[in-house]
């Protein structure tokens, strides 16, 4: 199996192959809208309108599993985030990213991704935290054209601190 023989659901409830992706690089983001790091769709947005036309996508994936901090319809998410950040990149039904029930990308990111990591000095380092888990919200999955998972930032990494490792994937 491959990341891009996974089905996921869009917002509007459409299913989707990953496979619909393949050649182009990913940022896949497990988002909140009531989160201390509800701020980076800000910086999530600008990456995406610099680089969606030199094949570059984010996919945007609600998870309410940490503190209920992705409360509300789909509807609710996707409306929140066009106002407030005038987010434009594709958004999915939520997911669980987590537990037994984890939605099959999420597992097949934990299972075959590498360790989290976070930036300091301008270098990155393992951030600790177990391999098998998603830490929080705004983790982020960086996917090279290939399908391959090029790095897993902690959700304290900003945009702005992963875009060298985009530019040198892009």
């Amino acid at each position: 199996m491959s990341l891009y023989d996974i089905e996921v659901t869009r917002a509007d409830g459409s299913k989707e192959m990953m496979s619909k992706y393949q050649g182009k690089v990913l940022l896949i983001v497990n988002t909140a809208t009531k989160c201390g790091y509800t701020k980076q769709y800000e910086g999530l947005q600008e990456i995406y309108d610099n680089y969606k036309d030199k094949g570059f996508e984010i996919l945007d994936f609600p998870c309410n599993q940490f503190l209920a901090q992705a409360p509300g319809s789909i509807k609710k998410i996707n409306e929140f985030c066009q106002i407030n950040f005038g987010t434009t990149f594709t958004l999915f039904d939520k997911v669980k990213v987590n537990s037994k029930n984890a939605h099959p990308l999420y597992k097949y990111l934990k299972d075959n991704g590498p360790e989290e990591v976070v930036v300091s000095h301008d270098a990155l380092v393992p951030s600790g935290k177990p391999k098998d888990k998603i830490s929080w919200n705004f983790t982020k999955f960086l996917i090279s054209k290939e399908g391959e998972i090029l790095y897993r930032f902690s959700p304290k990494v900003t945009p702005e601190e992963l875009l060298p490792y985009l530019q040198k994937t892009l």
